[in-house]
């Protein structure tokens, strides 16, 4: 019995440690992009000059208990540019320092010569034009993205749905702290299951504004198990898990007599907390110690297997630099499909006439062959529907190099992030 509940608590670990993983992973990779090729500048202009400065000060700016900040660069129309961030209103300051940092960056190599574009996140979304957009709803873009799982009871979901949707977008709305950010859950079954929603705006648009914007997402929310609607200007979402870090409410203002009989005195709080948190640590303790004492026992076999597995699939992933070249034309120009700040990926033809997506490292990374490698077999074991399928890699002349499956009519990027619809209209 005791081995039964070791290997359930082994498995209940395992599985949280690499969904937490996975949710960090793609906490730093962008949802989607917006870049319209409309208006484009070139490197040397006053508008990439105006640009840098503008990136510069909103990375700078990132750590500000608002989660929004805006600036301009430059004084001659058309060469201003115009930027903001904005951060989800309940993430810590460090994660929103964070996610800005990475959007300035990644913003650049993905959008490198257009003159608007924006770019959403997670935690975050940072936009830019060469004309204002501060106070003024922008609902001309939309990024839709949907769980493909359906639900049941439709008619108590949908009812219970546009109503808790309907009071964020108010409560957003009019938003006294100035985030124009608000959360909320409601239960639509006997069996407690919840619908958890989220609503926001840049906190530039004045109440009605924002009400209008959120509305118009919610109109455009699928009925899936999860969707969320995102603008430039707000965003909702709905889940039906708890997917936003608890909002502490402001602290009521305190009482003459601390001591009603309303009131819950330390001591009783004490008494509560302190065995809850001894017990944790207990389980903690007996856990860790099962948990050394199975790895000893099993040490030997288990690091032979793992090692000779390795092995086997890094020399079953392994290509010559040279095959690659010939796939790539020499990674031609021609070939080029996009570049980012890791590196360019290109498109390919293996000698057997499957085409791939070759993504070649910049040879500035400090990871060594080995860690390299390591990297490589745990991507290659990963499997998931919004990942694209690892093929191999080629470890040669100072060349690091993926090669990943290549779907046609979508570029790498979409496929890598997992975007699912962007329509312009």
């Amino acid at each position: 019995m005791s081995s039964f509940n070791f290997s359930d608590n082994l498995l209940f670990l395992c599985m949280f440690c690499y969904f937490t993983l996975i949710q960090k992973v793609l906490s730093h990779l962008p949802l989607g992009h917006n870049c319209p090729n409309t208006t484009t500048y070139t490197t040397n202009s006053s508008y990439a000059a105006n640009l840098n400065s503008l990136l510069s000060n909103l990375t700078s700016n990132g750590t500000g208990d608002t989660g929004f900040y805006n600036f301009t660069s430059g004084r001659n129309p058309p060469d201003i540019a115009y930027g903001l961030f904005l951060c989800r209103g309940e993430v810590t300051v460090d994660d929103c320092r964070e996610c800005v940092a990475g959007a300035s960056t990644e913003i650049l190599g993905t959008c490198p010569i257009e003159r608007r574009s924006t770019i959403w996140y997670d935690n975050c979304l940072m936009r830019y034009s060469n004309e204002s957009i501060f106070s003024i709803p922008d609902m001309s873009v939309v990024l839709i993205l949907s769980n493909p799982q359906n639900v049941t009871n439709q008619e108590m979901f949908n009812k219970t749905l546009w109503t808790l949707m309907g009071d964020i977008a108010t409560q957003a709305s009019n938003d006294q702290s100035g985030k124009k950010f608000a959360t909320g859950e409601a239960n639509f079954t006997a069996q407690q299951q919840n619908i958890f929603g989220l609503g926001q705006c840049t906190p530039d648009l004045n109440n009605s504004q924002c009400n209008t914007c959120l509305r118009y997402g919610i109109s455009r929310l699928p009925i899936k198990q999860g969707a969320r609607v995102l603008f430039p200007s707000c965003n909702i979402r709905y889940e039906m898990y708890g997917f936003f870090q608890a909002v502490t409410p402001p602290a009521p203002p305190s009482s003459p007599n601390s001591e009603g009989k309303s009131g819950i005195s330390s001591q009783i709080i004490v008494v509560i907390v302190v065995p809850i948190v001894v017990s944790l640590l207990l389980i903690i303790i007996g856990f860790c110690f099962l948990v050394r004492k199975a790895k000893k026992k099993n040490y030997n076999t288990v690091m032979e297997e793992t090692e000779t597995n390795d092995i086997t699939t890094v020399e079953s992933l392994q290509y010559d630099l040279t095959t690659i070249q010939v796939a790539t034309k020499s990674f031609s120009s021609e070939n080029k499909l996009g570049e980012g700040g890791f590196g360019n990926v290109y498109k390919g033809t293996l000698p057997r006439g499957e085409e791939v997506a070759v993504k070649r490292l910049s040879r500035s990374s400090g990871q060594g062959a080995k860690e390299f490698k390591n990297e490589v077999v745990l991507v290659a074991k990963l499997q998931h529907r919004n990942l694209v399928r690892l093929l191999g890699f080629c470890l040669e002349r100072e060349e690091k190099i993926l090669l990943y499956e290549y779907v046609p009519n979508r570029s790498l990027d979409y496929i890598l992030f997992g975007l699912t619809n962007l329509t312009h209209f």
